[in-house]
């Protein structure tokens, strides 16, 4: 069972995304605001990042930099997931580390595909500087 971190201030997005991450077995944790995202990934070590990009507090390109600054987080997935559809904000949450963007409204299936996905190759592939 691998854990998932939702950093999501809307409650509805998170529990949409809950029903998808605890269906497909896994740990669902959830942070609701930039700040405390990166606080829970520190001590919850979580194999996959969900990472909305407006956030109160600090926005998740942030978190996203945050994280890829810390050893710990340097390779877990980050999926980018955000209402911003603007040309090169795609490119912007990617130049910020997240490894996946996605658009809301969320597609379950697009969403459920590259979580599998994501966790599968995060389990297989080597980890540099281990072994």
């Amino acid at each position: 069972m691998a854990k998932v971190l939702y950093v999501e201030d809307n409650p509805d997005n998170m529990q949409l995304a809950q029903r998808v991450i605890t269906a497909l077995s896994h740990q669902f944790l959830w942070a609701a605001d930039g700040l405390s995202g990166v606080s829970m990934a520190e001590a919850e070590q979580p194999d996959l990042i969900l990472l909305d990009i407006n956030l109160p507090d600090i926005d998740g390109y942030e978190v996203a930099r945050r994280l890829r600054a810390k050893k710990d987080h340097m390779y877990v997935p980050i999926i980018a997931i955000t209402a911003n559809a603007l040309k090169g904000d795609a490119e912007r949450a990617l130049a910020a580390g997240c490894d996946v963007y996605m658009s809301k409204p969320v597609n379950i299936r697009e969403l459920r595909a590259h979580v599998m996905g994501l966790l599968v190759d995060s389990k297989t592939a080597p980890v540099p500087g281990k072994g």
